[in-house]
């Protein structure tokens, strides 16, 4: 069983940025498709990037794309998320989690095709 520990968040002005990195204990098998998700207060678990198990298929929700990058190291058992070009809407607690569920249409990716993740790292966009 793979146990993300995420880390990296904190509090940020508009138009800044973050790396968010999420360590995974090493387990015997190939690595596993993986993805960040967010939540913030009072809102429903959102999926944010996922990146697949040897790192060359990435998807993004639409309010992220060309400002979120996320990407993996299989040898460190690491995935990270680049934050950039911040904005307060992206506050929230971000946790990376397993990708159980594929999907062809990456629009129909959802958080439930995520494992729970560890315990969330904050970030907070604020001037």
């Amino acid at each position: 069983q793979v146990q993300p520990v995420e880390s990296g968040g904190g509090l940020v002005q508009p138009g800044g940025s973050l790396t968010l990195s999420c360590a995974t204990s090493r387990r015997a098998g190939p690595p596993m498709a993986m993805g960040w998700l967010r939540q913030a207060p009072g809102q429903e678990r959102e999926f944010v990037a996922s990146i697949s198990w040897d790192g060359r298929r990435t998807e993004y929700r639409d309010s992220v794309k060309g400002r979120f990058t996320i990407s993996r190291d299989n040898d460190k058992n690491t995935i990270s998320l680049q934050l950039n070009n911040l904005k307060p809407e992206d506050t929230a607690v971000y946790y990376c989690a397993v990708q159980a569920i594929a999907r062809s249409n990456p629009h129909n990716i959802v958080a439930e095709d995520f494992g729970s993740g560890g315990q969330g790292t904050q970030v907070t966009v604020s001037s």
